[in-house]
């Protein structure tokens, strides 16, 4: 039986339908990547995790391995781990087994079928632990700590390279927020992608096996299904561009021609050539990265890189 979320803070569907109609009326028309992550966006990203071309997944798995029993042992005993955006829980599940009686773990996922396999799979590796899922979208509105079960050891996880899909200021803010839900005492271990050649960004973005092109085009046939969308697939292209100036990379749905889209009785035009701006991918260095960190009362405790410096595990503290 799947675990029932302690928490459903899941968006309604018109939050969906304010963000389209907003992002294709925009002077450059952009769609928030969080809506790329229904069931099957979930899926596809977790796909897009095991290919050759998507490093960040693999090098940070060798950052854990490598360094596993330092990270856990620097954690301590007794953490309560919360992960927002939790996906399939398979990295939380890595760290649960390698902590010191880990006391609770938190998953924060806005796909309430992703949020059960990862509460399942996690409570079926770890039957002693409480599990406490939570079905919300992790840059609305998030668990308190009347809401939770909380130790006095509250670690924030957040993997992967997911803080760089956030402009600079949409980061501060999201780390500002971590450090609110962490707490006095309390520690994020987060994730940071590191900037590198442009063909290993660009593939990473763009892989051989055509996974990201589907995760990317798969937001048309969800606007398309739940508001009442004539989006034709065919009609755009998926394109991934290193933005070298921004430090970061950007996924693009690219209108092959002119043409006109409807989204229920609402209509927009697309010039050959306009793009959809769905997701970027911004890339630090880890001392840029603490001083943004400084700048909402995270201190740097711990870092652990990969030998080549591509990605960081980065350790941060509160400072209040």
């Amino acid at each position: 039986m799947p675990i029932e979320p302690v928490l459903d803070l899941h968006p309604p569907a018109a939050d969906l339908r304010a963000d389209v109609l907003e992002g294709l009326s925009a002077p450059v028309k952009k769609l928030p990547p969080k809506w790329l992550y229904d069931e099957l966006g979930s899926e596809l990203f977790d796909r897009i995790c095991e290919t050759a071309d998507y490093y960040p997944t693999r090098t940070e798995r060798g950052i854990y391995e490598q360094h596993g029993a330092e990270i856990a042992e620097t954690l301590g005993a007794g953490v309560a781990l919360i992960e927002p955006g939790a996906g399939s829980g398979e990295k939380a599940e890595r760290l649960l087994r390698a902590l010191d009686a880990p006391a609770a773990f938190i998953p924060v996922e806005i796909s309430r079928s992703a949020l059960e396999g990862c509460a399942d799979r996690v409570h079926a590796a770890l039957p002693e632990l409480d599990v406490l899922p939570v079905c919300a979208d992790f840059t609305g509105e998030m668990p308190r700590g009347a809401e939770i079960r909380r130790s006095s050891n509250v670690v924030v996880f957040f993997p992967g390279s997911t803080i760089g899909n956030f402009d600079p200021v949409e980061a501060r803010a999201l780390l500002e927020r971590f450090a609110d839900l962490a707490g006095p005492g309390g520690r994020v271990l987060i994730g940071v992608d590191l900037m590198k050649g442009e063909d290993v960004l660009r593939a990473a973005y763009d892989d051989s096996d055509g996974l990201t092109e589907a995760f990317n085009r798969n937001i048309l046939d969800r606007i398309n299904r739940e508001l009442d969308g004539g989006f034709d697939q065919g009609g755009f292209e998926h394109e991934a561009r290193v933005n070298g100036e921004l430090r970061r990379v950007e996924m693009h749905l690219v209108s092959r021609a002119a043409q006109e889209v409807r989204v229920g009785d609402a209509r927009f035009a697309f010039g050959a050539g306009e793009s959809i701006h769905t997701e970027s991918s911004h890339k630090f260095d880890p001392q840029g990265f603490a001083q943004i960190a400084k700048g909402v009362g995270l201190v740097e405790e711990a870092t652990w890189t990969d030998e080549r410096g591509w990605f960081a595990v980065m350790l941060l503290r509160t400072t209040a």
